[in-house]
């Protein structure tokens, strides 16, 4: 048995990359794109795209199940995503987290060597904090709410914890004031991080939760927070929706 055990750890370990000081903000790697709450991938596909086509190697993280399970296991997932990334070559990670997908980021830096392998990360409206949808449905019907519903709920011990710690990269946390899911909308903003409504910088924006990883201007937020420059944010929205 004791062989036998050996053999399985080996056969983890090869091909893994060791992974050692922090990574180099000059040298963008693969984008790993980790989608919300029920796991659904299609609606990462045109960021995905818009990435892709501006040079970006960018790839969804498909979350284990129907992606309504334990964000931990979710976290997982994503380090195994990481690992294969680093295997291809990347010098490093970028990682975009859509709303639940977020908090799935921050799981695995908190359960993983996340700052050995991550250079950067964006969230997209993010229920940081929590949901009050989640506590509602974790209140009124607990047997219709999955684990990672109840994960969600605000002051659940996973958030309570990972509220804790402020950003550890550079970190470009976007919401809007219009999301109908996550309330309220700034439950995304984290310590640490650039925190960015969209309305501050274009006020007669109106965004729902689900538009935000297919829209033009959070598309374009997103390539620029993920470069080799420092993360900023425009103050014009003429010049934002101008950009390429």
């Amino acid at each position: 048995m004791v062989l036998a055990l050996a053999v399985v750890v080996a056969v983890q370990l090869i091909g893994k990359r060791a992974r050692t000081g922090t990574p180099d903000q000059a040298r963008p790697g693969t984008v790993l794109l980790v989608p919300g709450y029920g796991g659904g991938t299609g609606g990462l596909r045109v960021l995905a795209d818009f990435l892709t086509a501006a040079g970006r190697t960018a790839r969804i993280v498909t979350p284990p199940g129907d992606g309504t399970g334990d964000l931990r296991a979710q976290a997982d997932t994503l380090e195994k995503a990481v690992d294969d990334a680093l295997n291809d070559g990347a010098p490093s990670v970028d990682i975009v987290g859509y709303s639940a997908g977020g908090v799935v980021t921050r799981l695995w830096f908190d359960r993983h060597d996340g700052t050995t392998a991550a250079r950067r990360v964006v969230t997209l409206g993010s229920p940081l904090h929590g949901a009050k949808i989640a506590a509602t449905g974790a209140a009124l019907a607990p047997d219709a709410c999955p684990p990672a519903c109840q994960q969600l709920a605000p002051g659940s011990d996973l958030l309570t914890r990972l509220n804790r710690k402020p950003a550890p990269v550079p970190w470009l946390s976007v919401w809007t004031e219009n999301d109908e899911t996550v309330r309220p909308p700034d439950s995304a903003r984290l310590d640490g991080a650039v925190n960015l409504p969209i309305q501050s910088i274009c006020p007669d924006v109106t965004l729902a939760h689900s538009q935000l990883p297919n829209d033009p201007l959070v598309s374009k937020l997103v390539l620029r927070a993920i470069g080799s420059g420092p993360i900023d944010v425009p103050t014009d929205c003429a010049a934002l929706r101008a950009a390429a």
